[in-house]
């Protein structure tokens, strides 16, 4: 069972969702009822604009009960199967994250690292989870048809820990933080990210400065990561624009527009604040051996549908940093292209574990 805290977020989140469509209807009912050529609103009139203002009032009102009861109810309340209630919170901030960390909502997720193994000991290595997951997904198969990461690097030598932060958040919220956060990390410290991680990473390498861990950093590994964009959600950006062009459809083109501040940053890769909504032309750190991994579901990596498809989420360019302009082409130290494989299986692919193995090999001293 949920705490309270986050039995209050929820409630105050699902308040705040019911106004929000209360007020689309609304814009919408008085887009449609408007004569052309007037002037827009987005607040009905007379007894329409009454049914609107009451369902806004009463929702808040109840809202208002259900988190007082929740306060009464708080000695009742207990933790019963954390890692569901743990996964449902990780998928939640990567589609609303920046809207819980601005409404200061206790379901936004602090960022923290956590210990993989119990007793690993070694050089650290940070484990970058994606969008709308948490770093219990590096383990989702161990033990029945897939590897477990932490474990295997644990016995090379490395003390694996996981990080925890907010998807939903700007890219460069989530490095600017995480360059503070390594500053306590003793070095050599290598860095794995899958997807999205890969580029918090890579943000957090360029906000680093001169802090002491970015002297330290040995290694960087990206799986899956759409270091020259994501596709799809470039359609979403799209989706929102042809939205806005009819006034009976503009008010969903908001609601498209709710889409995390992380979602949309991953259309262009974008990894510093002053880069939002366009590509970052950011070299990868140098003096640092630095690695890729692509795959695509087709099981022959050849012809331009297998590789632009790639795992099913990232094309394989992307993933390994390919592009036209050679401003903005990655030169990893070395590649690997894995086939038959879709984006989430790169966290726990046996074969993509033993080519983690082979580059990464004992840790640095």
């Amino acid at each position: 069972m949920p705490s309270v805290q986050q039995l209050r977020g929820a409630s105050r989140l699902a308040i705040a969702a019911t106004t929000g469509v209360t007020d689309l209807v609304e814009a919408m009912h008085a887009e449609i009822a408007r004569l052309p050529l007037t002037t827009p609103r987005t607040r009905t009139r007379g007894v329409a604009g009454l049914v609107y203002g009451s369902v806004r009032g009463v929702t808040r009102m109840v809202g208002g009960g259900l988190d007082a009861a929740l306060g009464a109810l708080a000695p009742l309340l207990g933790q019963a199967r954390p890692e569901r209630a743990s996964a449902a919170l990780a998928a939640l901030n990567g589609v609303l994250g920046d809207y819980l960390e601005e409404t200061d909502n206790p379901l936004a997720t602090a960022m923290s690292l956590r210990p993989l193994v119990d007793g690993a000991t070694g050089p650290p290595l940070v484990l970058l989870h994606g969008l709308c997951m948490n770093e219990a997904q590096w383990r989702r198969d161990a033990g029945a048809k897939g590897a477990d990461f932490p474990a295997a690097l644990a016995a090379l030598g490395y003390q694996p820990l996981g990080l925890r932060y907010n998807s939903g958040r700007a890219i460069w919220r989530n490095g600017a933080e995480l360059a503070a956060l390594l500053d306590d990390v003793p070095g050599p410290l290598t860095l794995l990210g899958h997807s999205m991680g890969g580029l918090v990473a890579r943000s957090a390498i360029a906000l680093a400065g001169r802090r002491r861990w970015r002297k330290q950093l040995h290694g960087l590994v990206t799986l899956g990561t759409p270091h020259q964009g994501a596709p799809l959600e470039r359609g979403g950006h799209q989706l929102q624009q042809l939205l806005a062009l009819s006034a009976y459809s503009r008010p969903l083109a908001g609601l498209a527009a709710r889409r995390s501040a992380g979602i949309r940053d991953l259309a262009q890769a974008s990894l510093l604040e002053a880069d939002a909504g366009r590509a970052s032309v950011l070299p990868l750190p140098a003096g640092v051996a630095c690695y890729a991994v692509a795959a695509t579901t087709a099981r022959q990596p050849d012809g331009p549908p297998a590789r632009w498809l790639g795992d099913g989420l990232v094309p394989v360019a992307s993933a390994l940093g390919q592009h036209r302009s050679p401003a903005r082409r990655l030169a990893f130290s070395d590649t690997a292209l894995f086939t038959g494989l879709g984006h989430l299986a790169l966290q726990t692919d046996a074969a993509v574990l033993g080519q983690l193995q082979r580059w990464l090999g004992a840790p640095p001293t």
